[in-house]
């Protein structure tokens, strides 16, 4: 049990009705799992508010409720009614304290930016654990504790499921925990109610601005700020064109990294690295630390990634070699993700699903001099048709065969969609073949593969699933490619 004023630590509210001075059994947000002496807490989401169910969480046994707005509440009702400014912000601060404030007792690294952060999370996971620290992980794919690997539904968890995983990555022994911040996240306070340890900017690029998300791009520059008032120390990308407006009114120490020579880590002298099955970078780490490097993954970006989990890993000790085999070893899964499928072209798996992120992708595949790259992508219903259109126009500019299939299709039809993609093709001069079926469209391209290839299978990634008029069906891009190559096989 809980005292009611012993969880409202830390923030500032009036007690409306009721006291403060009464025992808390737990603390919910979710109306159906109230239970007796429940503390209640009414979040005002996009499609349901909390506060609508103030009376019926009361009848289930709920004494504490905390508000941002005034509730109805039968007059005899024995409840506290404590009222916040924001009850988002609130249930942070409840939540880490009714969890014990565990992230008092973890080094906590939070990742920030458009691009980067499902790698580098890995990266720096990586090189950590292999200077024998033991690692939690919350991000995009998944949150890891210990051996347990639990599917994510958000980059950034509720605040009150943040503090649960913080509370079990304690439990389990683990000293640093490395998680992704999404801008989303920071809007809705998920992070607050703790210090991180290091804060991290990778960069920053239109994306997320629409409904439910950010209202244009200067609230996105400012949501991703808030990490740097929340930690303390940054780390950022010298390079990036917005770190300066990123980084306003920020209260933490500062270090950069970046291909400037005035940054405090900096690259230099990049060289691709071409092997059969496998597209990678050397380069040279300078400024703090003076050694060679090698990534199995192609391109600037990968250099960016490197160097962040570097910068990073040294406040931590890590010794160079240390740093050099967990780079060299690291990957991760649906982020220009390389499968093994012939030794006269290269396969890879990536996340790309817009516009922005496909084009980054083929144009640095583009380096690396393929005899043709070809790209096998869908999109997903119910989304905007100007992101199929991009992409299709993307597609047929940077690469030199397009395959168009199925990605999640949802509630709209498979060939509508692909329409829409040839829509954007057709604006360009690219050659491109349909096939709707996405695992025919993988057998297509394995099969008509031509010496010193490069195919991309885009838009799926780390995901296991296809989404189907309301119904997710296991489809794993790695597994299809097994069965089909053991198709293969059985037809020789």
């Amino acid at each position: 049990m809980f005292k009611c004023e012993e969880l409202l630590q830390g923030i500032t509210y009036e007690c409306v009705r009721g006291t403060t001075d009464r025992e808390v059994n737990e603390v919910v947000c979710d109306s159906r799992k109230v239970t007796k002496d429940s503390l209640f807490i009414c979040i005002c989401g996009y499609n349901v508010d909390g506060h609508e169910y103030a009376a019926e969480v009361v009848s289930k046994g709920a004494t504490v409720l905390v508000v941002q707005k005034d509730v109805e509440l039968p007059a005899d009702a024995d409840v506290t009614v404590i009222q916040v400014e924001d009850t988002r912000y609130a249930m942070a601060f409840i939540s880490a304290a009714y969890f014990g404030h565990p992230a008092d007792r973890l080094r906590v690294i939070g990742i920030t930016g458009t691009k980067g952060k499902t790698t580098t999370t890995y990266l720096i996971k990586s090189i950590l654990e292999k200077a024998g620290y033991k690692v939690g992980l919350v991000g995009t794919i998944e949150t890891i504790i210990g051996d347990k690997h639990i599917p994510a539904n958000n980059t950034t968890p509720e605040s009150f499921l943040l503090q649960k995983y913080f509370k079990e990555m304690e439990e389990e022994g683990c000293q640093i925990v490395v998680m992704e911040v999404a801008s989303q996240g920071l809007k809705l306070h998920r992070t607050q109610g703790f210090t991180f340890e290091i804060g991290i900017f990778t960069n920053l690029e239109p994306d997320h601005i629409g409904p439910n998300e950010h209202a244009d791009f200067e609230e996105y520059q400012f949501c991703k700020g808030l990490l740097f008032k929340q930690c303390r120390l940054g780390i950022v990308n010298k390079d990036d064109a917005h770190v300066e407006a990123v980084l306003k009114g920020h209260t933490c120490a500062l270090e950069t990294y970046g291909f400037d020579p005035s940054a405090d880590l900096y690259a230099e002298e990049l060289k691709l690295v071409n092997k059969p099955g496998e597209l990678g970078i050397d380069f040279s780490v300078k400024g703090k630390m003076d050694f060679e490097v090698e990534v199995p993954t192609p391109g600037r970006f990968s250099v960016y990634n490197a160097l962040t989990a570097i910068a990073v890993c040294r406040h931590f000790r890590v010794e160079v070699d240390q740093i050099q085999k967990a780079l060299l070893g690291a990957h991760v899964k649906g982020r220009i993700e390389m499968v093994s499928v012939s030794d006269e072209f290269t396969l890879l798996i990536d996340y790309a699903h817009n516009a922005m992120s496909l084009k980054s992708l083929l144009t640095t595949l583009k380096e690396y001099q393929p005899n043709r790259l070809v790209c096998v992508f869908g999109c997903g219903g119910n989304r905007s048709k100007l992101r199929r259109f991009e992409m299709g126009e993307v597609s047929g500019t940077y690469a030199d065969f397009t395959i168009i299939t199925s990605d999640n299709p949802r509630f709209e039809e498979p060939l509508d969609i692909m329409a829409d993609i040839k829509t954007g093709i057709s604006r360009t001069n690219g050659t491109y073949i349909e096939i709707c079926d996405r695992k025919e469209a993988i057998a297509y391209a394995i099969d008509h593969g031509q010496p010193g290839d490069i195919i991309v299978l885009a838009g799926k990634g780390h995901e296991d699933y296809q989404e189907i008029k309301g119904v997710k069906y296991p489809m794993d891009e790695r597994v299809l490619i097994a069965q089909i190559l053991k198709e293969r096989r059985g037809t020789v």
